[in-house]
C-alpha cells in the first residue's frame, strides 16, 4: 500500500469515527500517522528526475506575495493590473502553466507578485502541479487568495483543505508550546494554564515511537492538531488575504456579505473596482514600514525609502553616517544617542 493509499484510510477512518472522549485518543493517534505520512509525501524523490523547466523564481524585492487559486479566477489579469508585466489572460482554464514574476511599486517599496498556476483539488497529492505551486507559497511572507464571488465558498473551503494538508497555516499564531527531544529521562509533561484539549496520556500517544525521551511544556492551552505541528516542525504560519473577483456579477446583498468576511476583499478585475484599497489591505498585512534618511543641513530625501519589517529598530538601518531618520512607526528598542539620530517627522 502506498502513501496515498494510507492517507486516504486514515482520512476514512477519522470521518466515520465519532469524535468523544471515549475516542479522543484514537483520534489523536490516528491524526499523528496522518501528519507523519503527509510528511513524507512532501520529501523530494530520491529517483532522478528527468531535467525540465524551472518553476520557481528568485526572490527579490522588500516582500513576495503568492497569487493562487482556481483555474480562471482572474490572477493572471490581477497580475497585468498591479505590475507591467502581461501575464497571458483567456477565457480558458490553465492559461498560466509556470510562475510568472511581477513587481507592485507601492509607497516606496517593491513587492514581488507571483502568479501561480490554478490548482485544483487533489493538488496536494500532486495532482496539476500542486505540489510546486504549494511549494513556492511556502517562500511567500503573504497569501493572497484569488476566488470567483459567483461560486459562493466552495473554493475557499478546498483550497484551505488543500494548504492545511501540506503545513500551510493561513492566519494562525505558530502554538506557544515548547518540545525538545532528549537524550534521558522519559517524557516530561507541563502546563503553565488549564488543558482542556490535550492531557499527559493523549500527549504520550501522539508523541513518535521513536521518541522515548522528550520535554514537553504548554504555555496556551492547544488542541491535539497544534501540537501534532509543533512535533512535524515544517508548518508555515502566514497571513492571508481572501479576495473575491467578480463581484459585478452578483448582486450587491452577496457583495456586502463577502465584503464583511474576516481578512477579505472584494474586487472586480474587468471593471478595475476597489483595487486601491485591496493595495492597502496587502500593505497591511505585509507589515511594512518607509523609513526616509537625510544629511544634516539638507533637505530630505523621499525619493529613497529604505523599508522595514515590523518590529525593526533604528540600529536595523544601515546609512551612511550623519544620517537622519525620518519614518512613521519605527518603534526603537535600543534608542541611540540624541546627536547621532533623530526620530519622527521633521
Amino acid at each position: 500500500m502506498g502513501i496515498l493509499e494510507k492517507i486516504s484510510e486514515i482520512e476514512k477512518e477519522i470521518a466515520r469515527t465519532q469524535k468523544n472522549k471515549a475516542t479522543e485518543y484514537h483520534l489523536g493517534l490516528l491524526k499523528a500517522k496522518l501528519a507523519k505520512y503527509r510528511a513524507q509525501l512532501l520529501e523530494p524523490s530520491k529517483s532522478a528526475s528527468s531535467k525540465g523547466e524551472g518553476f520557481d523564481v528568485m526572490k527579490s524585492g522588500d516582500a513576495r506575495v503568492a497569487l493562487i487559486g482556481f483555474p480562471s479566477v482572474g490572477k493572471s489579469t490581477f497580475l497585468s493590473l498591479m505590475t507591467s508585466t502581461a501575464s497571458e489572460a483567456a477565457s480558458y482554464e490553465f492559461t498560466t502553466l509556470t510562475c510568472i514574476p511581477g513587481v507592485i511599486e507601492y509607497k516606496g517599496a517593491n513587492i514581488q507578485l507571483l502568479d501561480l498556476p490554478g490548482i485544483i483539488e487533489g493538488a496536494a497529492q500532486g495532482k496539476g502541479r500542486g505540489r510546486q505551486v504549494i511549494a513556492v507559497a511556502r517562500t511567500a511572507d503573504v497569501v493572497i487568495m484569488m476566488l470567483d464571488a459567483t461560486k459562493g465558498e466552495v473554493q475557499r473551503s478546498l483550497l484551505e483543505k488543500e494548504l492545511e494538508s501540506v503545513g500551510i497555516r493561513l492566519n494562525k499564531h505558530k502554538p506557544n508550546i515548547y518540545f525538545k527531544p532528549k537524550k534521558g529521562g522519559g517524557i516530561s509533561f507541563n502546563s503553565t494554564v488549564t488543558l482542556t484539549q490535550c492531557s499527559e496520556k493523549l500527549v504520550q500517544l501522539i508523541l513518535p515511537s521513536e521518541i522515548f525521551n522528550a520535554e514537553v511544556l504548554f504555555r496556551e492551552d492547544c488542541s491535539p492538531d497544534e501540537f501534532i505541528d509543533v512535533i512535524v516542525g515544517n508548518r508555515v504560519y502566514m497571513p492571508c488575504l481572501y479576495v473575491y473577483n467578480k463581484i459585478d456579477q452578483i448582486s450587491m446583498e452577496e457583495v456586502d456579505r463577502l465584503a464583511r468576511k474576516p481578512n477579505s476583499v472584494v474586487i472586480s478585475c474587468g471593471m478595475k473596482l476597489n483595487l486601491d484599497y485591496l493595495l492597502e489591505m496587502l500593505w497591511e498585512y505585509l507589515a511594512l514600514t518607509c523609513i526616509y534618511t537625510k544629511k544634516r543641513g539638507q533637505r530630505p530625501d523621499f525619493t529613497d525609502a529604505i523599508i522595514l519589517r515590523k518590529g525593526a529598530s533604528v540600529e536595523h538601518v544601515d546609512t551612511h553616517p550623519g544620517d537622519i531618520f525620518l519614518g512613521l512607526g519605527l518603534g526603537q528598542s535600543k534608542a541611540p544617542a540624541p546627536s547621532t539620530v533623530r526620530s519622527g517627522w521633521a
